[in-house]
């Protein structure tokens, strides 16, 4: 049976108050897989303080660029990468 490989890195929230070692995401997960799984564990806010949703983007700061919603882990993320998730107001 072949082991899935993985990969490691820190997140953040965009002021930063929040930091997290994110281990052991799959390099062939997507993005938006990772920030559905990420968002809870560092237990970001789901709706803006009117009730207004939220839709995170992450910004791989090391890089210095937006990852979109289907790409891979793999391809996006090198190990020790410091992620930065900025939240978006969804209209509505």
């Amino acid at each position: 049976m072949a082991q899935t490989q993985t990969i490691s890195f820190v997140a953040s929230d965009v002021s930063g108050q929040k930091t997290a070692v994110i281990d052991d995401v799959p390099v062939d997960a997507t993005i938006k897989e990772l920030v559905d799984s990420v968002l809870p564990r560092m237990q970001l806010p789901n709706n803006d303080v009117e009730g207004r949703p939220l839709t995170y983007h992450p910004l791989n700061e090391t890089k210095g660029r937006h990852l979109h919603a289907v790409e891979r882990v793999g391809d996006s993320i090198q190990p020790q990468d410091h992620i930065i998730f900025q939240p978006n107001i969804d209209a509505g």
